[in-house]
C-alpha cells in the first residue's frame, strides 16, 4: 500500500524530475486535480497511466473510496494541476486519510511557485512566512494587517483579477518604505518579476492586463 505525492511543472513541462516521470509510469492509478491538465502532461511524456479526478469539489465525497482502492493493493500517485499537492492545492485531506489507514506516503521534491519567487525577490530567505492565498473578501484586511507586522519575509499567492485590489489595500496598511516583489507566470514564456515599492507595483500592474499565477513577496 503506497501513495506517491508528485509535484508537477508550474509552467515549463521540462520542470519535472526523471524520478517523477518514472513513478507516474509505474503506478497503477493517478489521482489528479483536473484530468485534462494531467493528461496533457502525461501525453507529452507518453505515459498511459489511468487518471481519476480528485479536487476541491469532490475530495470529501471521494477520499474514502480512493483510500480503499490503495488498501486493496493499488499503488497510486497524487498530483495537482501545477506544483506540489497540499501547498494551496488539494492533497492534505487525502494524505491525512492515507496516514490514518497506515498507507505509506512518499512525497517527491519538486516544483512549487513560492520558492523560486522568494529566491528571485532578492529578500532574505533564511526565514520567511508563507500564507498561501489571502481571503477573497471577509478577513482580507485583517490578514493583511497581520502580515504587515511580520518581521520576516512574507510570501503569499494571489489571483490576477484580485491583485490590484490587494495592492491598493496593502498601500494603506503596510509601511510606505516596504519593498515588494510580484512574480508572475514563473517558468512560463512571459515570466515577470516586478521589484520595487507597493505603490510602484500598483502603478505597474494598473497599466496592463494582469494574467497568470501571482506570487507576492514582501520584505
Amino acid at each position: 500500500m503506497k501513495l506517491y505525492v508528485i509535484p508537477t511543472p508550474i509552467g515549463n513541462l521540462e520542470d519535472i524530475t526523471l524520478r517523477a516521470l518514472r513513478i507516474l509510469k509505474e503506478v497503477d492509478i493517478i489521482f489528479c486535480e483536473d484530468t485534462r491538465t494531467t493528461k496533457n502532461l502525461l501525453k507529452h511524456y507518453e505515459i498511459a497511466t489511468q487518471c481519476f479526478a480528485y479536487h476541491i469539489n469532490n475530495e470529501h465525497q471521494q477520499v474514502k473510496k480512493y483510500v480503499q482502492w490503495i488498501q486493496n493493493g493499488q499503488i497510486a500517485a497524487l498530483v495537482s494541476d501545477a506544483g506540489t499537492p497540499g501547498i494551496s492545492d488539494p492533497g492534505y485531506l487525502f494524505i491525512r486519510e492515507c496516514l490514518t489507514a497506515k498507507i505509506d506516503i512518499e512525497c517527491l521534491p519538486g516544483a512549487t511557485a513560492l520558492i523560486p519567487a522568494l529566491v528571485a525577490s532578492g529578500f532574505p530567505c533564511d526565514k520567511f512566512y508563507f500564507h498561501g492565498f489571502l481571503p477573497h473578501k471577509k478577513g482580507k484586511e485583517t490578514t493583511l494587517k497581520m502580515l504587515s507586522e511580520r518581521k520576516e519575509t512574507v510570501v503569499f499567492y494571489e489571483s490576477p483579477h484580485r491583485l490590484l485590489k490587494t495592492l491598493s489595500m496593502m498601500q494603506k496598511i503596510f509601511d510606505f518604505e516596504r519593498k515588494i516583489c510580484v512574480s508572475r507566470e514563473i517558468s512560463k514564456l512571459f515570466e515577470e518579476h516586478f521589484r520595487g515599492t507597493i505603490s510602484g507595483a500598483l502603478a505597474h500592474f494598473s497599466a496592463k492586463e494582469v494574467k497568470g499565477e501571482i506570487v507576492v513577496v514582501v520584505s
